[in-house]
């Protein structure tokens, strides 16, 4: 009889990790080409001012596997996963001043 939690490193899980922040699209951006996606410009609200747009391929899919694309203004979810073998535990840094 083998159990899984065995096989496993048991000091990391094997969900991934993952931090999801507020968004909202700033402008949708033509293709250059008729051959290239539009492009959704997102502001990523906590990220730094330098890195807070990031531009994506405008065409998603709804539940019932439509596609379809977001709109100037919408509020968007930005989610960041990474596998477990891609992090590492967070050095605690210590405040306490001496």
């Amino acid at each position: 009889m083998s159990d899984k939690a065995d096989d496993k490193d048991e000091d990391r899980p094997d969900e991934k990790a993952t931090v999801t922040l507020s968004g909202t699209v700033e402008k949708i951006i033509p293709p250059i080409t008729p051959n290239q996606p539009e492009k959704a410009q997102i502001s990523v609200e906590g990220a730094e001012d330098l890195y807070k747009e990031i531009r994506v391929d405008n065409t998603l899919q709804d539940e019932s596997g439509n596609e379809v694309a977001l709109k100037k203004g919408a509020k968007v979810d930005v989610t960041i996963e990474a596998d477990p073998e891609a992090t590492k535990p967070k050095e605690q840094r210590d405040n306490r001043q001496e």
